[in-house]
């Protein structure tokens, strides 16, 4: 599933970031783009073509504008067609550069779209670059709930009818925000980072055995929902079992493998008594903690051992 790729039409990036069309062979809708990172052509337009990437967007700044102004006429055509001639997937002008008839032209006839920008080059490039980056990640769909819980996205796993869905809404009533009940789409965002969301169908609804499907965000209004949040703490959620041992000091560090990314784990066995909305809570601080750097169980097991040296 991680090699699949993902494409996005041409029309939702022009319509995110308010793109002058110039031209299009075609709809917009119907031209896919499939790469999330950009390529500024100016070895090409110097005569450099190895290793040419067409399926990236090529975006032309001051830098390759002055450089083609300092060539003469026949040599710019040249210069540009070459990079038209590529078919790249689409050449994007930044910074409300002029476009010349004989460039429009050239793009016509090779079929290429031709657009334009008024950011600057770096921050068009950082934020488009920021928007592909999330619309083509790497995905897949888990079974479970996804809950925001003190700014900690929070992943609950676990069998069906083990109580996630009633402790995703015992949650939302103590102030907390749902994204995902039953599937929760994840994507890769980044070599380190997940973000999940819901399915379109599913989104802000809740089933819930007994009830049927809650409307969420109608129950509880905007602020008891949300449309995606990184994935900080994977809680996997099982029937007490007998005998078991669980971890009783959290001194071993689990992780739970997602999309070739570690995420810190834990498991929390489920009985009739436990509230497990106030034990969640808990675990969200306690995520909290670690990543600024205080360990609750490291702490308890250094006094320990102290006071059990002192002893000796």
């Amino acid at each position: 599933m991680q090699n699949e790729i993902y494409t996005i039409p041409l029309s939702k990036i022009i319509e995110e970031f308010q793109l002058e069309v110039i031209y299009t062979p075609d709809d917009p809708a119907k031209i896919n783009v499939s790469r999330n990172d950009l390529n500024r052509p100016g070895l090409k337009l110097s005569g450099f073509g190895k290793l040419f990437d067409r399926e990236r967007i090529q975006v032309i700044g001051r830098v390759e504008y002055e450089y083609l102004n300092s060539l003469s006429e026949e040599a710019r055509k040249n210069s540009f067609r070459s990079l038209v001639d590529e078919h790249p997937v689409s050449i994007v002008f930044t910074t409300d550069l002029p476009i010349s008839d004989d460039q429009t032209e050239a793009c016509r006839r090779a079929g290429v779209p031709l657009l334009r920008t008024k950011m600057l080059t770096s921050a068009f490039m950082a934020a488009l670059i920021a928007s592909l980056n999330v619309s083509l990640a790497p995905r897949i769909t888990r079974h479970g709930v996804l809950v925001e819980v003190y700014g900690e996205g929070i992943l609950m796993l676990g069998d069906s009818g083990v109580g996630k869905s009633e402790t995703a809404i015992e949650l939302v009533k103590r102030g907390h925000r749902l994204i995902a009940d039953d599937a929760v789409e994840i994507k890769r965002v980044s070599a380190t980072t997940l973000v999940g969301s819901a399915p379109e169908i599913i989104r802000h609804y809740v089933e819930l055995r007994g009830i049927g499907i809650v409307d969420v965000r109608r129950l509880f209004g905007m602020g008891a929902v949300k449309l995606t949040e990184k994935i900080d703490l994977v809680i996997e959620l099982e029937q007490w079992v007998q005998g078991k041992m669980y971890d009783r000091f959290g001194l071993e560090s689990e992780y739970t493998e997602i999309l070739g990314i570690n995420i810190p784990s834990i498991t929390i066995p489920v009985r009739p008594g436990r509230n497990l909305a106030i034990i969640i809570e808990i675990a969200a601080m306690n995520s909290r903690q670690k990543k600024m750097g205080y360990n609750t169980a490291e702490e308890f097991n250094k006094r320990l051992m102290g006071q059990i040296n002192g002893e000796n």
